[in-house]
């Protein structure tokens, strides 16, 4: 949805225009005109303002024409005039929905958090009236912490139901347990007491499809049924996913992540996280990987967990009516997401830190905590992997490391810094060539054809057919007296009295393995550029991770052979003891190869390396990761700044500003500003003058004249239409309530009479009623010189969460700055196209 920016000129001599005055970019757009900003230490008018506003009053904004309405107060009508003039309460007569934002639109942030300050307020005066009252504010205090509660506890269920139907649907697509069908084949060899092995690790209960069907495995045909049937299945299920989210939740596609982070940075997608999102991306997880595409379920954890936390905050009115407030909820929740994704709950709070929080206080750190721990708790007791541990790939092996492997390391993290820049480069033109093309318009088709190419490629390689996470538990972990892999074909001497112990020469099966690896490591590159993007929920960490983990165990098994070959030089002393054992553990290397490629995808680095430690259960391991995860990162970021999370908030054109970007340009507002026609002289652009609204001068029909033909979301009130200085700013939804209200309850108030926004009304016996507005006035709007830098200017919209800001010039008014306009600046400065910023 494209909300274009909406400047109105006015040919009608009723209407107020200003020739001199610079043009408002507003309208139905997060650009819309202005803000109340108040501050703990405004004047106690200010106060008093604030406290009538926000009387008896919802927590947000209006929308009810399908126009974008400020967030502003709820005005006590009572207290809107006095005299002739006495409007009535008008709280009972509100339609539905008021109060809310409209859907692709910026929350203020100020007016939020200022909202929740005067509730609060509110609630600790009325603790002196009595128990009860003292009841509910403890209620109030704790209902934080309970909706958080209830967040990790339904993550953790989610996440445990969605692993266990993973597992299961995942082996369906080769076999079925014939004793209990819903039993996945490690499942139904455990309930096998008599089990006899037949092929593959197959037991007797676990029914492979060709022997199901009386075709004796070990022959062409059984490999042709196995084929055929391995990818009718992965049709079926990546078909039924696309089906399932085009029909249903079309917002349960993709990741979530770029939206999250966008949604947490202060943005409005109505949808994004709601029950049928929950539920089809809940299903649509499990089908997707299922259908064995090169995806993976973690990612979109974050995203389940968001719905989670988005449905509970709807419990506790201080979340669910305040949207800056319920950010805090969700924070948390993404929190969760990634404790549940990779038992890693400390991993999960610096995720949401890091990478997608936009405003994280510390008292919302405390609760993310608490929330990644109860998910993690839940998801432990479900315990769908039957290992006692919170994920699949858990390592058990202790070996040392020596610092002549740090170079190995870094080498590791270069490449992953390579693979990701490549990555996120190709998926990005993929991507974009979806979006402007006709293969957009053909979604399921696409899937299908996606999944074909995929089954049809990875089932001849046992290192592709297998499940990705499977694979990389193969990878990371080392080889034991149990293992008949491939990968563990070494030459071993079992004379010693440990013959596992320490590194051996390759067999003819690590050669064959390595071969393998290396075909699968080529296929998992490329067909993820394809795979990330389609209309099914798919994540990127395992992918990645897989890519990386296949990058460096064969790295690391050539490191393994050379130490063997050279054990004694000097280089590689320490490495081997005195019975001439070496130790290189090829699993380690694998692990820091995963980092090193999820840090070049992602740019994360200190919630990479602690998720990693977590995941694995590596704690003596962190050096390497770590070197290899800043290794990853600086080779990327070297290549290309954006991680593929923010690559695709660019390219759907959400109004994002990063943080964590430095704006290092020399320009100043007035070169941003709307309209730029009056500097030095020049016809810059040819911008609609600004509408404003003046302090006494103007009638009720005039005042309703403008309302109906313009869509901003707000106007700036002037002194005089000579004078052109600045008093105020007055939402939308304000005067039209004010005006509603006072022409259905106050007598009077007609057409024409004329509205003030002073504290002094002149009498008048023989005219109609004044219509007096000064209480809806915003007397204190956040308002900059037309000489201040844009690096100033962008800092405030960051950290002050501002959705515009007005433009003066010794105190007279001169434009507008909004959200749109400065990304756009910031996008025509780095020679993209600023009409990219598709939504405000």
């Amino acid at each position: 949805m494209e909300t274009a920016p909406l400047l109105v000129e006015y040919m009608d001599p009723n209407a107020v225009t200003y020739s001199g005055v610079s043009t408002v970019s507003g309208g139905n757009s997060n650009g819309a005109v202005g803000r109340r900003r108040h501050s703990p230490h405004h004047s106690s008018e200010d106060e008093e303002m604030l406290d009538i506003a926000m009387d008896g009053r919802d927590d947000q904004g209006i929308a009810t024409d399908g126009v974008d309405r400020s967030q502003g107060e709820y005005m006590d009508m009572d207290h809107l005039s006095s005299g002739s003039a006495n409007l009535m309460d008008t709280l009972d007569d509100l339609p539905v929905g008021i109060g809310q934002y409209d859907d692709f639109h910026t929350i203020d942030w100020l007016r939020d958090i200022a909202r929740d300050r005067m509730r609060h307020r509110h609630i600790i005066k009325k603790k002196q009236e009595g128990c009860w009252e003292k009841v509910k504010g403890a209620h109030d205090a704790w209902s934080g912490w309970v909706c958080v509660l209830l967040v990790g506890v339904s993550a953790g269920v989610c996440a445990g139901v969605i692993d266990i139907g993973a597992t299961w649907m995942s082996d369906l697509k080769e076999g079925i347990c014939f004793e209990a069908f819903w039993f996945n084949k490690e499942q139904c060899c455990w309930s096998d007491k008599n089990a006899s092995y037949i092929e593959d690790g197959d037991c007797g209960q676990w029914y492979s499809w060709s022997r199901l069907f009386g075709i004796s495995d070990g022959n062409a045909g059984s490999y042709i049924i196995k084929y055929l049937l391995y990818i009718l299945w992965a049709l079926a299920f990546a078909g039924m996913a696309a089906m399932l989210v085009r029909v249903f939740a079309p917002y349960a596609c993709g990741s979530g992540i770029p939206e999250i982070k966008t949604i947490l940075s202060g943005f409005i997608i109505r949808g994004y996280l709601g029950k049928w999102t929950l539920l089809i991306k809940s299903v649509g997880m499990m089908l997707a990987v299922s259908a064995g595409l090169s995806l993976g379920k973690e990612g979109p954890f974050v995203h389940v967990a968001s719905c989670c936390g988005n449905i509970f905050s709807y419990l506790f009115p201080k979340y669910g009516r305040n949207e800056a407030k319920k950010r805090e909820v969700l924070s948390a929740a993404s929190a969760a997401g990634v404790s549940v994704a990779f038992g890693a709950p400390i991993g999960g709070v610096l995720f949401s830190l890091e990478e997608v929080s936009y405003y994280f206080p510390l008292k919302t750190l405390w609760r993310s905590f608490f929330c990644a721990l109860m998910a993690a708790f839940v998801l432990r007791s479900i315990n769908p992997f039957g290992n006692d541990h919170l994920v699949m790939f858990y390592v058990e092996y202790h070996e040392p490391w020596y610092i002549q492997e740090l170079v190995a390391f870094i080498i590791i993290g270069a490449l992953g810094g390579l693979y990701g820049s490549f990555f996120i480069k190709f998926n990005i033109m993929w991507c974009r060539y979806r979006k402007t093309s006709s293969l957009g318009t053909y979604p399921i088709i696409e899937v299908l054809i996606v999944t074909f190419i995929t089954a049809l490629l990875s089932y001849p390689n046992s290192y592709t057919r297998m499940n990705t996470s499977e694979l990389i538990k193969m990878l990371v972990s080392s080889c034991g007296p149990e293992d008949s892999l491939e990968l563990c074909d070494y030459h071993r001497n079992f004379t010693q009295s440990k013959p596992f112990i320490g590194s051996a020469v390759a067999g003819e099966g690590v050669m064959t393995a390595l071969w393998k690896l290396s075909l699968a490591l080529i296929f998992k590159s490329l067909i993820t550029i394809w795979t990330f993007g389609l209309k099914v929920p798919c994540g990127l960490f395992i992918p990645s991770m897989a890519v990386g983990a296949i990058m460096g165990r064969l790295i690391g098994i050539g490191v393994e052979q050379l130490v063997l070959t050279n054990q004694d030089s000097p280089i590689f002393a320490n490495m081997c003891d005195s019975e001439q054992t070496c130790t290189v553990t090829p699993g380690l290397y694998a692990m820091v190869g995963a980092a090193a490629a999820l840090g070049g995808v992602t740019r994360m680095t200190v919630s990479l390396v602690v998720i990693m430690f977590e995941l694995t259960g590596g704690l003596q391991y962190i050096v390497p990761i770590m070197a290899a995860a800043i290794t990853s990162k600086w080779v990327g970021d070297a290549l290309g700044k954006e991680g593929i999370y923010d690559a695709h908030i660019r390219l759907n054109g959400y109004p994002y500003l990063d943080s964590k970007e430095e704006f290092t340009h020399t320009t100043i507002a007035a070169d941003v500003m709307r309209p730029r026609y009056w500097r030095y002289g020049l016809g810059v652009r040819n911008d609609p003058p600004l509408c404003a609204i003046t302090q006494d001068t103007m009638t009720v029909d005039e005042v309703e004249h403008v309302l109906r033909n313009t869509e901003h979301n707000g106007f700036p009130v002037v002194v005089s239409r000579e004078s052109q200085y600045l008093v105020g700013f007055v939402l939308r939804r304000d005067l039209n309530l004010a005006i509603t209200n006072a022409r259905k309850n106050t007598e009077g108030v007609v057409s024409n009479s004329m509205v003030y926004f002073t504290g002094h009304v002149p009498a008048n016996p023989h005219g109609p009623a004044p219509l007096k507005l000064r209480k809806i006035l915003d007397m204190a709007p956040v308002t900059i010189t037309d000489q201040t830098p844009m690096e100033t200017v962008v800092e405030m919209f960051r950290k002050l969460g501002l959705r515009q800001t007005l433009v003066t010039h010794n105190g007279r008014l001169l434009g507008i700055i909004t959200k749109k306009d400065v990304l756009r600046h910031i996008a025509q400065l780095e020679n993209q196209d600023p009409e990219s910023i598709l939504f405000n």
